[in-house]
């Protein structure tokens, strides 16, 4: 039962926009994508919200190193994400507040938790948490403080994850923030990065809400930050479920640029790959578990994608007329299947069985259909059923490749541009392209659509 007895109200940890957000990034995202339609499918109504982190020490020092304003700086990024989420078909929240937007309350959470006595301020103006003073620090990742000796300081926004420290809260001014300040009751500043998700979580969704969400990257010190500030601030439970995703390796190595294995959604898109493509692999695994990405995942997932075109293909052909038949019972196959794929998923989302059963009832539907036991009825209510699991899954619609006319003339534009070498123009367009739903993948044969 949700805690207001209504809405499913859950917090997700979104990108810092300072650089293109890469596949370990939308590995949570997609889990949490697959959460949020999961609940929604199950009848609850969800009210989600995702921050984006537009202020923090990578993005001031990256905006410093362009030359350009903080505002200027994320704006760049923050459109990319927009658009990675739709080629990977990700659900939109219903809230995207950005941290720049959101620095009042900021400051009076602070307030609150300095009027309660756990926090202080240093002789620089900054005011730090006090862990020492909160009773159950270390609860979420199970931390042993037997040993532990809080009380010394740290101000970047990301240490050591072995360190168990009085965090900044609100970090005051020095020259390195340029003119990224606020003013505020102990000076003029910025807020640290850990106060940016309690705050603005409690703005939209409460004091005390159902899920947060995040990679299990997050949960210490980060998270562990949020329920210590968050309550101590209130004196009330912050969130009654917590849910981390394992990480993301390539080829069974962390990824690293330095070993030439980091990829953001567009390398891989260049590559020739689809983001349905992408997002089936990353939905593949159990969310609580490592994913092994690799480019044979990505192969298979083409493959397995296939298989489920040609089904979906055969069952329209059969049902005709019928096609989508809306309230008809199904063949024994496509219902057990349905049941089976949402016990899976009722089971802390347990995708890897859920798929199973969706390939399961594949399986039962083309022996049904060649042994000419299905009717048109039949498969008009499979293909309901279908894609009422897809309504989850997000992958079994398959989006015709055939660009329109229009397309195809910006297309033209853009080689002809290129031949030019007028770049600006030919990325202006190529931007045009992608807002209008397609990705121009330039291949030794010339340029391709193919759609996000």
């Amino acid at each position: 039962m949700p805690v207001d007895g209504e809405h499913v109200r859950m917090y997700t940890c979104g990108p810092t926009v300072y650089n293109f957000a890469h596949i370990g990034n939308f590995r949570a995202y997609i889990f949490e994508d697959i959460l949020r339609r999961h609940l929604k499918w199950s009848g609850h109504d969800v009210m989600q919200v995702m921050n984006l982190t537009d202020v923090d020490d990578k993005t001031i020092k990256s905006a410093r190193e362009a030359g350009v304003s903080l505002g200027e700086y994320t704006r760049k990024y923050t459109e990319a994400f927009f658009e990675d989420l739709d080629m990977l078909d990700i659900e939109r929240a219903e809230h995207y507040p950005a941290a720049t937007d959101h620095v009042p309350e900021m400051i009076e959470l602070i307030g609150a938790i300095l009027e309660r006595g756990y926090a202080y301020k240093s002789d620089d103006g900054s005011i730090y948490f006090d862990v020492g003073k909160f009773e159950g620090y270390g609860k979420l990742a199970h931390l042993d403080m037997a040993g532990q000796r809080p009380g010394a300081r740290v101000a970047q926004d990301e240490y050591d994850k072995e360190n168990v420290a009085d965090f900044a809260l609100w970090k005051a001014w020095d020259e390195e923030d340029g003119d990224v300040a606020w003013d505020s009751p102990w000076g003029r500043g910025r807020p640290g990065w850990h106060i940016e998700c309690s705050a603005m979580s409690m703005k939209y969704l409460g004091q005390s809400f159902d899920i947060h969400t995040g990679g299990i990257d997050n949960m210490f010190p980060h998270h562990e930050n949020e329920i210590a500030q968050s309550e101590a601030a209130t004196g009330k439970p912050f969130v009654k479920y917590w849910m981390h995703c394992g990480y993301l390796v390539v080829d069974g190595r962390k990824m690293s640029k330095s070993l030439g294995n980091f990829y953001t959604l567009r390398d891989i898109i260049d590559k020739g790959y689809t983001g349905r493509e992408v997002r089936y692999v990353l939905l593949g695994a159990h969310y609580r578990q490592p994913l092994n990405f690799t480019f044979q995942a990505l192969d298979a997932a083409r493959s397995s994608l296939k298989r489920l075109d040609e089904f979906r293909a055969r069952l329209q052909e059969l049902a005709g007329e019928n096609a989508f038949a809306n309230g008809a019972a199904g063949p024994a196959w496509a219902e057990t299947g349905s049941s089976d794929f949402r016990a899976a998923l009722d089971e802390d989302l347990n995708m890897p069985e859920a798929l199973g059963a969706l390939f399961d009832m594949v399986h039962a539907g083309n022996k049904a259909m060649d042994a000419g036991e299905a009717d048109a009825a039949a498969a008009g209510a499979a293909l309901r059923i279908l894609d009422g699991m897809d309504t989850v899954l997000g992958v079994l619609k398959k989006t015709e490749d055939g660009a329109d006319d229009e397309a195809e003339a910006l297309l033209a534009k853009r080689e002809a541009a290129r031949a030019a070498k007028d770049w600006g123009e030919a990325d202006r367009i190529r931007d045009e392209l992608a807002a209008l739903g397609w990705h121009v993948h330039d291949t030794p044969e010339g340029p391709r659509l193919k759609r996000n």
